[in-house]
């Protein structure tokens, strides 16, 4: 358990959550903190691995091994694309599946951005935007 009050799944429900599965309602806010978190990016790429890790077994079958390793390579490489492709869209999923309105994850995320682009905007704005006039 984490300190905020967050559960975290055991490893058979985070391969079951890692599949689009429901977790219990116990780990509702550590779904949250996975889908808003600094990592999140990376949380979702682990997870997309663990999905398309079953495609291994092709290299099982008989033939030449580079067939069947490139055949196993394209497929990561364009699940991983697709993935990638609609990584808001199915984090935003998945929070709704846990109870979560659409655009939680969105909102939460840029919440948590704001005092950082706050700071970017005013070093832009000392750096460059008051310049003394010559």
């Amino acid at each position: 358990m984490a300190a905020d009050g967050r559960i975290r799944p055991n490893p058979v429900q985070w391969i079951w959550y890692a599949f689009g599965g429901r977790l219990p309602a116990k780990c509702r806010e550590w779904v949250l903190y996975d889908i808003t978190c600094r990592t999140w990016v990376l949380r979702h790429i682990a997870r997309s691995l663990v999905q398309i890790s079953p495609g291994l077994l092709f290299l099982l079958l008989p033939g030449p091994f580079w067939i069947r390793a490139m055949s196993v390579l394209g497929g990561v490489i364009l699940a991983l694309w697709y993935s990638l492709s609609y990584m808001e869209h199915t984090s935003e999923y998945r929070l709704t599946k846990h109870g979560y309105p659409m655009g939680t994850g969105r909102a939460v995320r840029e919440e948590g951005q704001a005092a950082i682009r706050a700071q970017r905007a005013d070093r832009y704005a000392e750096l460059y935007r008051n310049q003394p006039e010559r």
